[in-house]
């Protein structure tokens, strides 16, 4: 008697566990990772606080080097920075998506008296609210050294 082998088949594809876990996965990244990543509001308000903090520091350091006071003024729709007195330097307007950007109208001498020292319009650290409900960033201006920074 002739015994017949016959090859063993190997099978192509996923099996149902393995289908079934991807598509959990995907599915957890349509709930929480997307949403995220399709909303660029936070990250345009982002972009803006570092492109503000850069220009603040510009501004105080130009303000030193001429012996000139420079006056940044804060309001909804964005910054503008000027001599006291005199010509304007630059203004950085609030992103098209994220107006108005600003939470409250402001303003801060850079060099004050000629003394290196910045004076805020409250007289103590300035609080600049960039954006509004959860998508808020807190930055905050100190009184006296001109320091731009976010806040704790």
């Amino acid at each position: 008697m002739a015994m017949r082998r016959e090859r063993p088949t190997r099978d192509a594809g996923f099996t149902l566990v393995e289908l079934v876990m991807v598509m959990l996965i995907v599915g957890v990244l349509a709930v929480f990772a997307l949403p995220r990543l399709l909303d660029l509001t936070s990250w345009r308000l982002r972009a803006y606080g570092d492109e503000l903090q850069a220009q603040m520091m510009a501004m105080q350091r130009l303000a030193v080097a001429q012996r000139r006071a420079v006056q940044a003024t804060l309001s909804t729709s964005g910054v503008s920075f000027a001599y006291v007195g005199g010509a304007t330097l630059a203004s950085l307007p609030c992103p098209a998506a994220a107006t108005p950007c600003l939470g409250a109208a402001a303003s801060a001498t850079f060099n004050s008296g000629n003394s290196g020292r910045t004076a805020t319009s409250t007289g103590s650290a300035l609080t600049v609210t960039l954006g509004s409900g959860a998508g808020a960033q807190v930055w905050r201006l100190e009184h006296e050294t001109g320091l731009f920074r976010p806040a704790p």
